[in-house]
């Protein structure tokens, strides 16, 4: 029984006594739940032996003492508590008289005579059914906690009570060793939902209440930061967690992240990470994590502020769509100018018209989703696409249906690239408010994207972008364009540039390298990249 305990735990001890009893046996708590069970014969479907032994729970816990079994025409519910103390009430009440007239079948009247168990009439064994009807095991007071439970075929098989008694000590050290398993996985579970949390929160921009939560957990948010994301093999990410940990000292927020099941995301302290750097000979943590773990992509942000973490995570992304490439497996995101920070005041008096109606939504009842809600919604699609019901925590209906209300709220389109960048820089522009918003001399004329588009700082970042297409050769423009005129779509795409849906995704990779961007998987860069040529067109 020892060695079925350390070799295979609870479920091996309970199919040795199912497989033995011909029946069924169980762990069931007081209030009559079935725990765990393993059924060892067909004779009679598992679900009624489970409710026997449920019956029978139920009635030792709402009695306080009584008998240890319960049993029927066919079959019998032997129990025995799993506590060491009702273990020890149950071992005196069973004398070597009980067990060996329950081994050898006998069903003496004497002192298990059913006429003398206490509890409801419907749970006693009636003396008329004769004794082949009846099976008592010992009569001890009751346990309010789990029990060990067999559901056995009379006539019982012999050896049976003895072989409970020598199960159930081996039996409550393995569930209570299980148990605790199972209460370090809840709290590593909840701790993972906790920091998967607070990044929600700051990708929002709501650091008063991040702060809040990250209180209880460790270490306490840097500022500034650094992003890394780290792309792991399959089933390897919680030891690269646990590297990452040890690499970094314990100063960095890791959290799974809840979009890619592959992807760590770490946010570490950019002042300490330079401090080290210097000491450490220009090693920093996502090249050491690069070097420590096999087949591992990194990709690393700019040094932002803390409230711009959603820039700095989406920065990281792109950078790791260029690390794929590199023998290195690592790669930093390269100094690009953000186009929220160059629309002046004429792009912030845009977008706050643009998102005005959405801003100021009020839900007809309770239940739905006010405007916070549903700018958080569009801002998480934006980023992840169809991912977004994994980052939000919502069913895919949910997902379109809120989608279906901010396209009637803004009168956009939100299947087209063109209104989804256009939203994309509206609330880019809106997570800055040190935008100016004054209109000069008290103009009157309205903005709308492409005025914002026309402003010289865009010109310049416009130009920049889609400097790099030209190593890409006289097809990198063209694919770009026709990708995104497609709707950022694969086989429309490929139909109207004549080559295989295959042919097009390689045409896309290689321009991710060149751009050092992210196209195909989100966070993408095609809504700066539509905006780009968009401006340059208008420039034209």
């Amino acid at each position: 029984m020892y060695r079925l305990a350390r070799t295979g735990g609870s479920p091996e001890l309970l199919r040795r006594l199912a497989r033995r009893a011909e029946g069924w046996a169980g762990i069931v708590d007081g209030d009559g739940t079935v725990l765990q069970a393993v059924a060892g014969s067909v004779r009679w479907p598992a679900h009624e032996a489970a409710d026997l032994a449920s019956a029978a729970a139920r009635q030792l816990t709402a009695r306080g003492t009584g008998s240890y079994s319960l049993d029927t025409d066919e079959c019998a519910a032997l129990l025995l508590p799993l506590e060491r103390a009702s273990q020890e009430r149950a071992f005196d009440a069973m004398s070597s008289h009980d067990i060996a007239s329950h081994d050898r079948g006998s069903h003496d009247r004497g002192s298990h005579d059913p006429a003398h168990l206490d509890g409801p009439p419907q749970d006693r064994t009636s003396p008329d059914r004769g004794s082949q009807d009846r099976m008592s095991f010992a009569r001890v007071s009751g346990s309010r906690g789990p029990v060990l439970a067999v559901v056995a075929p009379k006539p019982l098989p012999v050896g049976l009570a003895t072989l409970m008694a020598d199960a159930v000590m081996p039996l409550a050290l393995a569930w209570a060793s299980e148990n605790v398993e199972r209460k370090r996985r809840r709290v590593d579970l909840a701790e993972s939902r906790g920091r998967e949390a607070v990044l929600h929160l700051l990708m929002t921009n709501q650091l008063s209440i991040a702060h809040q939560v990250a209180g209880a957990l460790r270490p306490r948010l840097p500022d500034p930061v650094r992003v890394c994301v780290v792309e792991c093999s399959g089933g390897q990410r919680d030891e690269v967690a646990r590297i990452c940990a040890d690499v970094s000292g314990g100063r960095t927020w890791i959290v799974r992240c809840p979009v890619y099941a592959r992807h760590l995301i770490l946010i570490a302290p950019a002042d300490e990470e330079a401090r080290e750097q210097e000491a450490g000979g220009g090693r920093t943590l996502g090249l050491a994590v690069a070097g420590l773990v096999d087949d591992c992509v990194v990709g690393v942000s700019e040094k932002v502020r803390l409230p711009d973490t959603a820039t700095a995570y989406q920065q990281a992304f792109h950078a790791l769509a260029v690390a794929r490439g590199l023998p290195g497996r690592h790669a930093r995101f390269g100094a690009a100018a953000e186009p929220a920070l160059l629309v002046g005041a004429a792009g912030a008096r845009w977008a706050d018209a643009l998102l005005a109606p959405l801003l100021a939504h009020l839900p007809r009842r309770s239940q739905d989703p006010g405007s916070q809600e549903l700018s958080a919604t569009v801002a998480s699609w934006l980023a992840f696409s169809s991912h977004a019901t994994q980052h939000l925590k919502i069913h895919r209906n949910t997902l379109a249906a809120r989608l279906k209300l901010v396209g009637e709220l803004l009168g956009l389109d939100l299947n087209q690239v063109a209104d989804q960048a256009a939203v994309d820089l509206a609330l880019r522009i809106r997570a800055t408010p040190a935008l100016p918003r004054s209109r000069p001399g008290g103009e009157a004329e309205s903005e709308d994207l492409d005025t914002v588009l026309r402003a010289p700082g865009v010109q310049d970042w416009a130009a920049q972008q889609l400097r790099l297409l030209a190593g890409a050769g006289p097809t990198g423009e063209q694919t770009l364009r026709t990708w995104l005129g497609c709707e950022a779509q694969l086989a429309p795409t490929a139909a109207a540039l004549g080559v295989s849906v295959p042919g097009a995704r390689k045409r896309l990779t290689r321009l991710e390298a060149v751009l050092c961007r992210s196209l195909l998987r989100t966070p993408s860069a095609r809504y700066d990249l539509w905006l780009a040529f968009r401006a340059v067109d208008l420039a034209a």
